[in-house]
């Protein structure tokens, strides 16, 4: 079976680390930044603390038709644990999909790192274990997409 992927991107965002990593810690900001593309995020549960829960849902626009989700034919949700959080630096997540198929099964690591950068702030998410049922370049491309909307949504 292998070894399950990993991806990383990074993108320097014109804010300081501290405005970021409030970003993470908001339900209401990480609705809006975190879904990729034209999808639109909805926040169910969400505890930002170290071992606290969350859940959210990413549904997709009208206008993706060849798209399905994991969840349903609309939906992605997803839940999980802040695993790690270190102020100002560093997002830890443990993530896993709400998915009757096994090939999105697992729990996926997504962690966050904010670095001090001359203009900003250097943030790197790197996802481990992501599960068979996602393409490494569908999930490397989601990650560019949400990172240019956080970029967006702090220097908006």
């Amino acid at each position: 079976m292998g070894d399950l992927a990993s991806t990383t991107v990074s993108r320097l965002i014109n804010a300081p680390r501290e405005a970021v990593y409030r970003a993470y810690l908001d339900p209401e900001a990480l609705a809006r930044w975190l879904p990729p593309g034209t999808m639109t995020g909805v926040v169910h549960v969400f505890d930002p603390r170290e071992g606290g829960a969350f859940s959210m849902s990413l549904v997709y626009s009208g206008g993706e038709p060849a798209v399905r989700g994991k969840t349903s034919d609309t939906t992605d949700r997803f839940q999980g644990r802040f695993a790690r959080l270190v102020p100002g630096e560093q997002v830890v997540w443990a993530v896993e999909f709400v998915s009757p198929d096994p090939s999105f099964a697992g729990e996926m690591i997504v962690e966050t790192q904010l670095t001090p950068e001359a203009g900003g702030t250097r943030v790197t998410i790197r996802c481990d274990n992501i599960p068979r049922g996602i393409r490494p370049e569908d999930n490397e491309a989601d990650c560019r997409s949400t990172l240019d909307k956080l970029a967006a949504f702090l220097n908006g």
